[in-house]
Order: structure tokens, then sequence, then C-alpha cells
């Protein structure tokens, strides 16, 4: 489980952005510097209604390559049906 939700994330990451340093708001939260950047290589520009948007799209991709995925597997076992009844 993730100790700070990616609100949260984008919250301290403006708030450097604000003008705050990076050291003083990872002492404050406790991450490291590390985690910071790794954070900001991840959301930096990122609102929290993009976040949102970001979110809902990659649930939908998931989704849908499982169905791809399940799709293919059908289509495996069709062709393997066909092939065994001739």
């Amino acid at each position: 489980m993730k100790k700070y939700p990616e609100e949260k994330i984008i919250t301290i990451l403006k708030e450097v952005e604000a003008g705050a340093k990076v050291a003083e708001t990872c002492r404050k939260y406790g991450i490291s510097d590390a985690t910071y950047y790794s954070w900001k290589a991840k959301y930096a520009g990122l609102e929290l209604a993009e976040l949102k948007r970001l979110k809902s799209l990659e649930e939908e991709n998931s989704r849908l390559k499982k169905i791809v995925a399940e799709q293919a597997l059908d289509i495996q076992a069709l062709k393997g049906v066909l092939e065994k009844k001739y």
C-alpha cells in the first residue's frame, strides 16, 4: 500500500513549486529526496483533474487489454478445435 495517495503527492510537488525547499519538504513529509524526484518525474505538471482522467484512461486501457487477451485465447481455442475435426 502506498504511504501517500497520488492527490497528496501532487500537493507536495506543488508545495516545492511554490518555493519550498526540496530538503525541507522531504523532511516534513518523511520522504527521501529520491522519492521526491521520482514523483516529480512521474507527476510533474499534472493537475488533480488530469490525474483523475489519467487514472480513468489507465483503467479503461487495462480493461480493454484484458478483453483482447480473452478474445485471442478464444480464437486460439476455436482454431484448435477446427484443426482436430478435419
